[in-house]
């Protein structure tokens, strides 16, 4: 851990040959020289920052991965720090066409012969839940607070004795949001309803409870009706103003917690295939190696998953933009890759018609750590999702029922991405971050992986799994890749996460808003 091999010595890493720029593994000084470059740094170069190896034009490209991520803004020297002061898109980005040619790269994975199996939960109607929650969700606002109340009267914490006896329900979990009024008919209150839909349904939730307030825009008759739900013994729903106030309604509620509580105990866990894993994809605060470590990293461990039958879900729309065309090559058919360059058309225009730019990432911590444009974190975003066809798209929060590789159009806001890829049915989180991310997603699990060893060192309390070995040269994409996927198994059978042992999830759930708030 303390000590970088010296087979691995090189100061910078190099990811592929054609690149005209290398990785810093630690901060270059100037005139330091890097012999396996042959260059001389000119300046400070942080940890994870790019450095040319080679004089790049101004105006002209430059590779990272074997793929464009920027255009210099101006001549750039072999030696010179390149970030934010000489690389943009732009411009230039007019020039940069992406070549999507549909299903070039699409290969069929090879089952293996012995799929591995979790310690699940099988539900009645055959879902698979890695956990067993009661959930408590607002349709609007307006009972956020009565819901978090409720929720409150069973927290473990405060008040033991509510859930002792219930050794296999995980806890109650309150899921409130700021929307469900102030809106109209439309985009908005479909991806709404949808979002709530999907959790309802949700295999992870043993039992849900819904509370609105009465007047809102979401009613709760038609929030049902939307998704085609119904009452039943583990799905309860009621108005605030129906109970007659605050008060009354917090009490009601806790009574049906209380009445749904034995029937949702009532579970087992029991060996499952892992086709039954749907697993969401997500990074946050990513750093320079975020592409070059746990990203792939996970990748690797996707390609074992989809080989075992189970379902991946990349996301983060805007994150994949200047790399959607490494994922329409792997379409498996052609409409597939078409849907996806369609949802990419629809954000150009969502972002034009707000006055902002698909480029507005990366953020700033983003920049801190090495990433300069929103092409060159795509390409390393787009690792996530290994090598495997891209089987299907998805709209953001929509039911995943297609195995292997697929998609969700998601914002890039992690929050509001892992909430769209819950409701479409993910049983699990994992989150890739270089920056420590503080993240967790009930009621589905979220492991959290590092992308360099300094952040697993700083904030080892909030990290799963330690994928900077690999920058560090004391272990392989392949070897960290096999410890994610075993540690994925592992979490679905039970084993706590480092974001559920803090309490992470409740507050990180958020609806997708989109549209005018009237």
């Amino acid at each position: 851990m303390d000590e970088i091999p010296a087979a691995n010595a090189n100061p910078t890493l190099r990811l592929h040959p054609n690149d005209d720029v290398v990785i810093a593994r630690r901060q270059l000084l100037g005139g330091q020289q890097v012999p396996a470059e042959g260059i001389v740094v000119a300046g400070l170069v942080p940890v994870g920052h790019k450095v040319a190896t080679r004089a790049i034009a101004a105006g002209a490209p430059v590779r990272r991965y074997d793929q464009i991520i920027g255009f210099a803004t101006r001549a750039i020297r072999p030696g010179e720090h390149v970030h934010l002061h000489n690389l943009g898109i732009g411009e230039e980005q007019g020039a940069f066409s992406r070549d999507y040619a549909y299903c070039v790269d699409a290969r069929p994975t090879v089952p293996v012969s012995r799929p591995a199996t979790f310690r699940g939960i099988v539900r009645p109607d055959g879902r698979v839940a890695t956990r067993n929650y009661v959930g408590i969700l607002s349709t609007v606002n307006c009972s956020a607070t009565v819901v978090r109340a409720i929720a409150d009267r069973f927290r473990r914490e405060l008040f033991p004795q509510a859930l002792g006896e219930y050794a296999n329900i995980d806890g109650v979990v309150a899921l409130t949001h700021g929307a469900g009024c102030g809106m109209g008919a439309g985009e908005g209150l479909d991806v709404l309803r949808r979002t709530l839909g999907g959790y309802v349904r949700h295999a992870n939730f043993g039992a849900v409870l819904l509370v609105g307030l009465g007047c809102e825009v979401n009613q709760i008759s038609s929030l049902l009706g939307a998704q085609g739900l119904a009452e039943s013994e583990l799905f309860r729903n009621y108005a605030i103003q129906d109970a007659g106030g605050t008060a009354k309604a917090i009490a009601n509620g806790v009574a049906m917690i209380r009445e749904m509580l034995p029937a949702a105990d009532r579970v087992e866990r029991r060996d499952v295939p892992a086709s039954h894993l749907v697993v969401g994809l997500q990074c946050g605060g990513s750093d320079g190696f975020s592409g070059i470590t746990a990203n792939p990293a996970l990748g690797n461990a996707v390609d074992r998953l989809v080989a075992h039958g189970g379902t991946a879900i990349l996301s983060e729309t805007p994150e994949i933009y200047g790399a959607e065309h490494l994922l329409t090559r792997r379409a498996a058919r052609r409409e597939v890759g078409e849907r996806l360059v369609e949802r990419i058309r629809w954000w150009e225009d969502y972002t034009t018609r707000n006055r902002g730019e698909m480029n507005n990432n990366p953020s700033p911590g983003n920049k801190a750590g090495g990433l300069t444009t929103i092409l060159e974190k795509s390409l390393g975003a787009v690792a996530k999702g290994g090598t495997t066809r891209l089987e299907a798209v998805y709209e953001y929060a929509e039911r995943v029922d297609a195995k292997g590789l697929v998609f969700m159009d998601t914002p890039g806001y992690d929050p509001v991405s892992a909430t769209g890829q819950v409701a479409g049915g993910a049983n699990m989180i994992v989150f890739t971050t270089g920056r420590g991310s503080a993240y967790g997603c009930a009621p589905s699990p979220s492991l959290k992986l590092s992308t360099n060893s300094d952040l697993w060192r700083r904030q080892g309390d909030d990290i799963d799994i330690d994928c900077g070995a690999i920058a560090e040269g004391r272990a392989d994409l392949q070897q960290v890749g096999e410890r994610i996927f075993e540690t994925m198994l592992e979490t679905a059978s039970g084993r706590r996460t480092k974001s559920e042992e803090f309490g992470y999830g409740q507050q990180e759930f958020g609806p997708w808003q989109i549209g005018a708030v009237m």
